[in-house]
């Protein structure tokens, strides 16, 4: 439910581009980031994982899509997932691509960390 406060904040300005919802400053100032060292993973929500072949001539990737997280905690959790699977990947505009198709291994160390994901596409 949001209360009067909520309906009436800036998330944009033309002067400066974005506005974090927390502190309304600019996203390149926001003072929220240095004051949370680890956002609560469980906050992200519609989670999916693609299995993907198109322009890449026929190999499988999976695709984690719906992270809402900070970039430096995407990168940890990239990784995290590329240990524990044995595969390459890399971070493509906030979606994570892992090599091969590894959605049941990704599915259980995302629920493992309290973050509920499912199997889309594929």
């Amino acid at each position: 439910m949001l209360n009067s406060h909520d309906k009436n904040r800036s998330v944009y300005s033309s002067e400066s581009g974005r506005l974090c919802p927390k502190c309304q400053q600019p996203i390149k100032k926001c003072i929220c980031k240095k004051s949370e060292k680890t956002s609560d993973l469980t906050s992200c929500k519609n989670i999916c994982l693609w299995l993907d072949r198109k322009g890449r001539a026929g190999k499988v990737v999976t695709r984690l899509e719906g992270l809402s997280m900070p970039n430096e905690q995407l990168k940890m959790l990239a990784k995290e997932i590329k240990q524990k699977c044995g595969t390459g990947g890399a971070i493509k505009e906030g979606v994570i691509e892992i090599q091969g198709d590894v959605r049941d291994e990704i599915l259980v160390i995302l629920l493992s960390k309290g973050i509920k994901a499912k199997k889309a596409g594929g």
